[in-house]
């Protein structure tokens, strides 16, 4: 019995001796590996992750989450229906982009004409948005009649834009593309623009955004 033992334990040793020679043959490492993520923390009672080489890229540049105010300039000339002329500002207001990927803009406009909408937007690359903005209006959008004017009935609009954040977080500008629709869904005013906005902190005054 002991003789049959120790060449049971002689097995044994021998193949544990030949185990990291067949995982390198095989393309595998012969030692444990740990991820560069795993970092087991002293003393605590469980192990635990800790992010190190494989954070989001995104993670360290500023963010679009935040109160802002922004400008609308028209760009080209609009439709025959609704002419705007290049240079003319179409909108003042106050936005805040939620971190939920939500945006509401407060328009400077009467509220008869729609004064609150609001937009989805995405991180499209480095210090890049895409927003996609509706507001659903009770009147035609006329940026070229006085605020208090009152226009026919429409459906809404579309507001497609397009913004690059600043690296210090503090401002950002873009293009934007607006098309309003009347209650049958027909593009009845059609125009370009560009953007730009600086963001709103506790110490802005009201005055800044006049």
């Amino acid at each position: 019995m002991k003789t049959t033992h120790w060449k049971w334990m002689n097995a044994a040793l021998l193949a544990l001796t030949l185990v990291p020679g067949a995982l390198a043959q095989c393309g595998l490492p012969g030692k444990p590996i740990k991820p560069a993520a795993w970092h087991p923390l002293y003393g605590a009672p469980s192990p635990h992750l800790i992010r190190t080489g494989f954070e989001d890229f995104f993670d360290h540049e500023p963010q679009i989450v935040g109160m802002w105010h922004v400008v609308f300039t028209a760009q080209t000339q609009g439709s025959q229906n609704t002419p705007i002329p290049g240079g003319l500002v179409v909108d003042n207001s106050v936005v805040v982009w939620h971190s939920d990927g939500t945006e509401i803009m407060n328009s400077a406009r009467a509220a008869q004409d729609g004064n609150f909408c609001l937009g989805v937007w995405k991180h499209t690359g480095e210090r890049r948005y895409l927003l996609n903005h509706i507001p659903w209006l009770g009147n035609v959008f006329d940026p070229t009649a006085p605020p208090s004017t009152v226009g026919p009935p429409q459906a809404g609009a579309q507001f497609i834009e397009n913004i690059t954040l600043s690296r210090d977080g503090d401002s950002y500008s873009g293009t934007f593309t607006l098309h309003a629709y009347d209650t049958s869904g027909n593009v009845y005013a059609s125009f370009t623009g560009v953007l730009s906005a600086k963001r709103i902190t506790p110490e802005t005054p009201f005055s800044d955004l006049l």
